[in-house]
């Protein structure tokens, strides 16, 4: 099995830009490429990935062509050239959503393909609101399995789990790959796809924005001209470092790190299509089951040293902190996988914390602007409403780029800046910090059989929160529109 390593510099601002002298009236940003980063096959928000690289044969799923299509409130009119960069869920979304309002639109990714089923996420309310308001819902389908969810400890001993299909809403579960697939085949057919591409200067002024992008198969480059840049790609944005500055300017580290990775089969001690927990101080296990794929696995631990955690291999870290103690069946079974998997994605949890996401015609979405972990469940839904909104904000502002992105970010930052801020509670859910938040999870499906339990419970996992801030449509109420419900379809606005 191969590793590879991200390189991540972080520069005093002090240093001289490469670049020349800037025309009057521009800015410009530059940086050198790491060459690691043409080795690599990135996964959203990863800082070591091991793996084949991605599949760039074979037949993608069909993409819509010319402006037509599911997606709604389309203006048709020729709005500009955008370059989108990043083919994740929020740069596919925004690609698909801008095209649609007639920007002619170039979307890059640094990988040679596309990426592969990825891990698990949840879809809340306030995310399938936003997938049928883009009109990829319907390519969407719940994987939750029937089974119930157990939580076990090693020595074998299980008990029920409570599980995502238990909360409010009944959000769905599915993987990374399933909502970028339906969003790549919302493209149209005129969105132009470049692979092994990447930025390495963006000079911006008044009237546009010049982008130099490296092609990292032939090692060309070229500079071309756009009224607007979304930087989509990421947690280590390409895009943010060369217009906003280096990572440790923005980068919140909260002393987790995580390993994630596809199981084949079924981990030793579970039944087919069973989810289960492993809960313990500092450290987790979560197998999500699917009722129509196989099972991710997720490891969780705190560190006090999270680069101190990249200098072995993932399969060599996992081992050591979770001994000495035997691992019994299950864990194992999920450690051994680990070690032995075709690609895992091994990174520690990190928020995104900006003061803005713009400047001038540079604009950040998803990860890239925010990230807000994967404790709080609602990095595919709000990078889903971020790519609507913005579509909104530039039909409602055509011609003016600036108030656009200003409206846009003021719209949607209450809701980004409050996901940020209630990390530390939503982390309670995924791992426990100490031996009461232990014990309360093994507790937490006893305790609910009864009204005061219930009650307790429901505070800790914060079903208020649930109800109304991760199943509520965020986005419909910006619209002026009656908002789409949970699992609902899109309406028009």
């Amino acid at each position: 099995m191969k590793t590879y390593t991200f390189l991540v510099l972080s520069l005093p601002e002090e240093v001289p830009l490469r670049a020349g002298e800037p025309s009057q009236g521009s800015r410009v940003f530059e940086h050198a490429i790491l060459p690691e980063v043409t080795l690599i096959k990135p996964i959203r928000c990863g800082r070591l990935v091991a793996g084949r690289q991605p599949d760039h044969g074979g037949t993608p799923p069909p993409r819509t062509s010319g402006k037509g299509g599911a997606m709604n409130s389309a203006v048709n009119h020729e709005a500009g050239r955008v370059l989108v960069v990043g083919m994740g869920v929020s740069g596919l979304a925004t690609a698909a959503r801008l095209s649609r309002s007639g920007w002619r639109t170039v979307l890059v990714e640094r990988a040679p393909g596309r990426r592969s089923d990825g891990h698990f996420v949840v879809l809340f309310g306030s995310g399938k609101a936003a997938a049928a308001r883009l009109g990829l819902l319907g390519a969407l389908h719940d994987r939750t399995a029937a089974p119930q969810k157990i939580d076990i400890d090693r020595n074998g001993s299980n008990r029920p789990g409570i599980g995502f299909s238990d909360l409010p809403g009944a959000p769905w579960t599915l993987l990374r790959g399933d909502v970028e697939n339906a969003a790549f085949r919302a493209l149209p057919a005129d969105v132009e796809i470049r692979y092994a591409t990447t930025p390495t200067a963006i000079v911006h002024d008044p009237d546009g924005v010049d982008v130099t992008l490296l092609d990292t198969a032939t090692g060309t480059s070229v500079t071309e001209r756009f009224d607007l840049v979304v930087g989509a790609d990421g947690l280590r944005s390409t895009v943010r470092g060369l217009v906003f500055g280096p990572p440790g300017k923005y980068l919140r580290r909260l002393n987790y790190v995580f390993a994630a990775f596809r199981f084949s089969g079924t981990p030793a001690g579970l039944e087919p299509g069973q989810s289960a927990t492993m809960i313990e101080r500092d450290r987790s296990m979560w197998v999500f089951a699917y009722r129509d794929h196989d099972p991710t696995a997720t490891l969780i631990y705190r560190t006090e040293d999270v680069d101190a955690e990249f200098l072995g291999s993932p399969g060599e870290r996992l081992r050591s902190i979770f001994g000495p103690q035997p691992l019994g069946a299950t864990l194992g079974d999920v450690v051994d996988a680990a070690e032995a998997a075709d690609e895992i994605l091994f990174d520690s949890v990190e928020q995104v914390r900006m003061d803005t996401w713009r400047k001038g015609r540079v604009v950040l979405v998803g990860d890239a602007a925010w990230c807000v972990t994967f404790y709080v469940g609602m990095g595919v839904s709000l990078g889903l409403a971020g790519a609507d909104l913005l579509g909104v904000m530039l039909d409602r502002h055509p011609g003016d780029i600036g108030s656009a992105l200003a409206a846009w970010e003021q719209a949607l930052r209450p809701q980004v800046d409050h996901y940020l801020d209630e990390v530390f509670e939503d982390r309670k859910i995924f791992v426990a910090e100490s031996r009461l938040e232990t014990l309360f999870w093994r507790l937490a499906p006893w305790l609910r059989r009864f009204r005061l339990g219930k009650h307790l419970v429901d505070r800790v996992i914060r079903v208020d929160e649930l109800v109304r801030a991760k199943n509520a449509d965020i986005i419909g109420p910006l619209l002026n529109t009656p908002p789409i419900v949970a699992g609902g379809t899109a309406s028009g606005r």
